[in-house]
């Protein structure tokens, strides 16, 4: 790769239900601004952003009179292609990760192949469905459209926690970290980390 590249991509995705402009920067500085209708999601983007040392911008009105589904979705989904445009043709990059963190109680795994083939695992479960006034079950949705969007291969495991609010952000500060190593630089990498010479 070469040193100029800027790795960066912008999204704007409008339908009836969500309005959503994102930006998002593989080699950024932890700098996160937020203007959306899902306040815990806000939260989570934060750590995700913080802790992976990207740069990401979200601005997004959504049907939230109805519920959080349509707006948490449709930021997985932009959020994830931003992410497949910014790594381009991903020559040069480690291409793996397992990152474990732990929050308190809470220990969370997430495992990374920037793949372009896309497939989602979860294994979780929370002592509680709601944390305020957020919906945990959105959590594997906005998961899942992120792998299917971005390509890549993505098993979160979260191994045990009594908080579900803890258990949450384990995963998404395992997230940030995980996705930062993967898309990171290996000067040992000639073109992308396949033997088919294409990811």
């Amino acid at each position: 790769m070469a040193d100029n590249v800027i790795r960066a991509a912008e999204v704007v995705r409008k339908t009836n239900e969500t309005d959503i402009k994102l930006s998002f920067a593989v080699d950024g500085s932890g700098q996160a601004k937020f203007d959306t209708d899902v306040p815990f999601l806000n939260h989570m983007l934060d750590l995700f952003t913080k802790h992976g040392h990207f740069d990401l911008t979200v601005e997004a009105r959504g049907d939230v009179d109805i519920d959080d589904h349509h707006t948490v979705e449709d930021i997985g989904i932009c959020l994830g292609q931003t992410i497949r445009e910014a790594l381009g043709d991903k020559r040069g990059i480690k291409r793996y990760a397992s990152v474990f963190v732990p929050m308190d109680e809470a220990l969370a795994q997430v495992v990374i192949d920037l793949s372009n083939r896309p497939h989602f695992e979860y294994r979780a479960q929370y002592p509680s469905q709601q944390v305020g006034s957020f919906q945990v079950e959105l959590v594997q949705e906005f998961l899942w459209k992120l792998a299917l969007e971005s390509r890549m291969t993505l098993h979160v495991i979260v191994h045990y926690g009594v908080n579900t609010h803890h258990m949450i952000e384990a995963v998404f500060k395992a997230l940030g970290r995980a996705l930062d190593e993967a898309a990171g630089i290996d000067p040992r990498v000639q073109g992308v980390p396949s033997t088919k010479g294409v990811l």
